[in-house]
């Protein structure tokens, strides 16, 4: 991608990522009108207090101006206060569209750069776009204010200001896109030397024992020169920055003082000198000197993150683990998986092999640790295996113990998974949400809610008020979160999904609901890791992690031949085979006093009384 393009594609997409939001960028401009006035009050009220009291001998009036300008203050607080909700409207649904491109993206074409994209990129962006609103909003604000107010005073005024920080604005923005550049060049090459030296530092040993000493120093050199050489550009870049601030902030004081005497000549008053020293000193370099911090670093970060984030063949996006496609008739295939949290730990999962085939229900049990729930990341693409590899259909939708719900209405919520704007159907391309109009794409009214009514969620979306209601996640308990989330896994065109204890906040009745309504769900294959006994019951094959290994089979298969089983979901044979007693036999002949009596099924160590359930009749006095 050539450099204007980036730059100019970057721009585009976060304009048309904020564009949506034009109600909020209202109320951001009806807000910031109260700072413009108490900027523009800054220097008149000081000018005329001056002109027109202190210095004229009436004080009182004098007084008058300064509390005048003192409630300008009090104003432009108060709009400061509302300014920061308005900017966290603007800005969080762009973060909830930035999360969303993320997770598409990573569907498609999972890596290992995913996570890091979803949990802290995706931040940054969001947090320096905030910033980033906030400074330009402040110089745009200030700049208007002041001009006013200079005009006001004297026009002659005006250009003996404007004209040199306009100027070193100019400057600024000319350095901008390139500095920018540099910065990303730099960042890159320090990644480089970064990865490089660990390398090096990692095998000291096998370097030495192999002679490479000499190579390995040339590549660290190498990786040294580009850093010195990305260093130097983006010092000289800084250089100009720095003589914009110059220009823009000292030389402007400067000029103005050597100025004085000729604008007191053309009929400016004390006053009104001294009011335009105030909106220099105290709003417009101040302002102008933020914008230039803000969009001089937080700029080029938001650059450098978005590049990543939303361009295509951008650093990370690279799909380091491909998937590839499982059998026919198969949803997702294992193949001698093994994976471990580290080079010397031993393995969460070792040699699997394992197929859930198009209409399977699976569920995956074992004790806390295990590694239940990185299998069903290795299924979904979210880990890569350290051997072996891992077929799996193109769409699956992983569904997290804790779920993830937006503000926006629960419509959107719903169809967030739904590819309504799949790769090249936006106008240029990039399939960003919100850049195709037409939104025939996404399921029908009708099919919403029937996705709402199967998993269980149709009287929660009545009760928010329908499709179009707004959702607010703090307000919803985390039970909720997960009726919404499930209804949104069914309303995904997936054939794969994998509930990852998703149902854990649920009562027993809306658990089994929900997975019903998934595994009768044409052609979907379901994969659920369990924490409650009735997951495995309900589930065709039932794959068991700890004890002697990996088992699998169905649930009474395993009761009947796993002591362990018994043990993890505290059930017996007796008790799935129906016994009406929920008893069964002594477990072994040749007990003493065994006589076909039984015992109930129990904690281990309970003792049955003297009288017995079948016959009435005392077993060696217990």
């Amino acid at each position: 991608m050539g450099g204007n393009q980036g730059g100019g594609g970057v721009k585009g997409r976060l304009l048309r990522l904020v564009r949506p939001r034009w109600r909020a960028l209202l109320r951001l401009a009806a807000w910031s009108a109260l700072e413009a006035g108490e900027t523009f009050l800054l220097g008149y009220a000081l000018a005329r207090a001056l002109d027109r009291g202190f210095l004229a001998g009436h004080t009182g009036t004098g007084l008058a101006w300064l509390g005048l300008a003192g409630l300008g203050v009090l104003a432009g607080s108060f709009g400061t206060g509302r300014v920061h909700l308005a900017v966290a409207a603007l800005v969080e649904p762009v973060r909830d569209d930035l999360v969303r491109r993320v997770v598409r993206r990573a569907l498609r074409a999972p890596d290992g750069a995913a996570v890091s994209r979803l949990t802290h990129q995706v931040e940054i962006a969001r947090d320096t776009l905030a910033g980033l609103v906030m400074v330009s909003r402040t110089f745009v604000v200030t700049a208007v204010g002041a001009l006013i107010g200079l005009f006001s005073l004297a026009p002659v005024l005006l250009p003996v200001v404007a004209l040199p920080l306009a100027a070193g604005l100019a400057l600024f923005l000319v350095t901008l896109r390139p500095l920018a550049r540099r910065q990303e060049v730099f960042l890159a090459a320090d990644e480089a030397l970064a990865a490089e030296l660990g390398l090096a530092v990692g095998g000291l040993r096998d370097i030495t024992a192999a002679g490479a000493q000499d190579r390995v120093a040339a590549d660290v050199r190498e990786r040294i020169d580009a850093e010195f050489h990305a260093s130097r550009a983006l010092a000289r870049w800084g250089v100009l920055r720095t003589l914009a601030a110059g220009i823009g902030g000292r030389l402007t004081v400067v000029l103005l003082l050597a100025a004085a005497p000729w604008l007191l000549d053309r009929g400016v008053t004390p006053g009104a000198f001294v009011g335009a020293l105030a909106y220099l000193t105290q709003s417009l370099i101040p302002a102008l000197q933020s914008l230039m911090q803000g969009l001089g670093t937080s700029g080029a970060r938001l650059f450098v993150v978005l590049r990543r984030l939303t361009a295509d063949g951008a650093p990370g996006w690279a799909p380091a683990h491909p998937a590839g496609a499982p059998g026919p008739g198969e949803a997702v295939r294992l193949r001698g998986v093994t994976f471990a949290y580290g080079p010397g730990a031993a393995p969460v999962v070792d040699g699997l092999d394992l197929t859930v085939p198009h209409g399977g229900h699976l569920a995956v049990v074992g004790p806390s640790g295990i590694g239940k729930s990185t299998l069903a990341e290795l299924m979904a693409g979210v880990r890569a295996p350290d051997n072996g590899e891992v077929l799996r259909a193109c769409a699956r939708v992983l569904v997290p113990q804790q779920a993830y719900v937006f503000t926006d209405t629960v419509r959107a919520n719903l169809t967030y998974l739904c590819p309504d704007d799949p790769p090249g159907d936006s106008p240029d391309g990039d399939g960003l949400p919100g850049d195709s109009p037409d939104r025939d794409g996404l399921p029908p009214d009708e099919d919403l809610l029937a996705s709402c009514t199967a998993v269980g969620a149709r009287d929660l979306v009545d009760r928010l008020g329908g499709l179009d209601a707004t959702v607010k996640p703090s307000q919803l308990s985390a039970g909720e979160r997960q009726l919404i989330a499930l209804a949104r896994a069914y309303t995904a065109p997936a054939p794969l999904i994998l509930l990852d204890e998703a149902t854990c906040h649920l009562d027993p009745a809306a658990e089994a609901r929900a997975e019903r309504a998934f595994a009768e769900r044409p052609g979907t294959a379901l994969v659920v890791v369990a924490h409650r006994t009735g997951s495995a019951r309900r589930a065709r094959q039932v794959l068991m992690l700890g004890g002697d290994g990996v088992e699998r089979g169905t649930h009474d298969e395993l009761l009947q031949r796993s002591a362990f089983y018994r043990e993890l979901t505290g059930s017996h044979p007796s008790l799935a085979l129906g016994d009406a007693d929920g008893v069964h036999a002594v477990a072994g002949a040749g007990l003493t006093g065994d006589r076909r009596h039984v015992v109930p099924h129990g904690p281990v160590g309970q003792m049955e009384t003297v009288r017995d359930v079948r016959d009435g009749r005392a077993l060696g006095g217990e």
